[in-house]
C-alpha cells in the first residue's frame, strides 16, 4: 500500500471489522473471519524489539492469562517481516501471534497506516493504535493513541465486558 491509499481514519465502533489473511510469525496463513466466536485484541505497533513497543508486548505477555481465560485472542501488527517477529517473540517470550503486515495492508484498512514526523521529517509509518473485535466480528471499541505503559490493563478491563 502506498502512502495517502486506505482508508481515513479507524473504522467506527459497531462496524465489521475489515479482514484480512496475513502471515503470522510461524509462516502461517492467519484470516480474521477465522476467529468469528472469539473477542480479539487487534494492536497495531511500529517496529519489534524498540523501547516502546517492547513494553507493550511484554505488559501484554504478562496479561495474557488473563486475555486467554476470557477467550481472547491476542494479534500484534507491525511491517516487520516473519524473521524480525520470530526473533522478538523468541527475545521476550510473547505466547501471543505477531502478524507481518508488510505491505501495510492491514495497518491501512484499520486507519493506521499514517504520515508522521520524526526528527522534522515526514515519513509514513504505523500508528500505536488497537482495537477490540467482539464475538461477532465487529469493531466493539477503538483505542487511536495508544500509551504503551499501562495499555494492556487498560484493555482488559474492556475486554471482560465484550459479550
Amino acid at each position: 500500500m502506498t502512502p495517502g491509499q486506505g482508508r481515513e481514519g479507524p473504522p467506527p465502533e459497531g462496524e465489521l471489522a475489515p479482514d484480512f489473511t496475513v502471515t503470522t510469525d510461524t509462516g502461517t496463513q492467519l484470516s480474521l473471519h477465522d476467529l468469528r466466536g472469539k473477542k480479539v485484541v487487534l494492536y497495531f505497533y511500529p517496529k519489534d524489539d524498540t523501547p516502546g513497543c517492547t513494553t507493550e508486548a511484554c505488559q501484554l505477555r504478562d496479561a495474557f492469562p488473563r486475555f486467554e481465560a476470557m477467550d481472547a485472542v491476542i494479534l500484534g501488527v507491525s511491517p516487520d517481516d516473519v524473521a524480525s517477529h520470530q526473533r522478538f517473540k523468541t527475545k521476550f517470550q510473547l505466547p501471543f501471534t505477531l502478524l507481518a503486515d508488510v505491505d501495510h495492508a492491514i495497518a491501512s484498512a484499520y486507519g493506521a497506516w499514517n504520515e508522521k514526523s520524526l526528527y522534522g521529517k515526514l515519513l509514513w509509518g504505523t500508528s500505536r493504535m488497537t482495537f477490540l473485535i467482539d464475538r461477532a466480528g465487529r469493531v466493539a471499541k477503538v483505542y487511536p493513541k495508544v500509551k504503551a505503559d499501562g495499555h494492556a490493563a487498560e484493555i482488559a478491563e474492556v475486554v471482560q465486558t465484550l459479550k
